[in-house]
């Protein structure tokens, strides 16, 4: 199975541009993203960090979730609305398709980040299942590869 590589560097730019016109520093947009300045910097130095940071940069930059991973992909950001708490909005992509096994990746990362330790696997077995199909039927989550 091959996946699109991500350009990180080009990440790295888009978000040190915006963040420079948002924040007065690394680590004001840091607070503002709930992550720590080093974290911040590994996205700015083109370096890798885990799915739900990127989400956290996402919303810190007014961006809707999903954007900086279609920037690593060669899509652009969405702008979130402004005042609007539903960043549920996914960035599209120029393919604006992953891979079950991606999908099921960043369900882990976002459980791994936001549900309690002491959730069952089988709830979140079940939870991935229902969220790949949903993702499936709207086109976002491509069968085979």
């Amino acid at each position: 199975m091959t996946t699109t590589p991500r350009d990180l560097d080009r990440l790295a730019q888009r978000v040190k541009r915006h963040r420079m016109e948002q924040y007065p520093s690394r680590d004001a947009a840091a607070e503002a993203a709930g992550i720590t300045r080093n974290t911040w910097k590994r996205v700015e130095e083109g370096q890798e960090v885990r799915e739900s940071t990127y989400a956290k940069i996402d919303k810190a930059l007014g961006w809707a979730i999903g954007s900086c991973i279609a920037i690593t992909e060669g899509g652009n950001p969405v702008v979130a609305e402004p005042g609007s708490s539903d960043t549920s909005a996914v960035a599209q992509t120029p393919t604006a398709a992953m891979t079950e096994e991606e999908a099921r990746r960043a369900v882990f990362e976002a459980a791994r980040a936001k549900m309690p330790a002491s959730t069952p696997i089988g709830a979140l077995d079940a939870f991935g299942d229902e969220l790949v199909e949903i993702l499936r039927r709207a086109g976002v989550v491509r069968d085979g590869d």
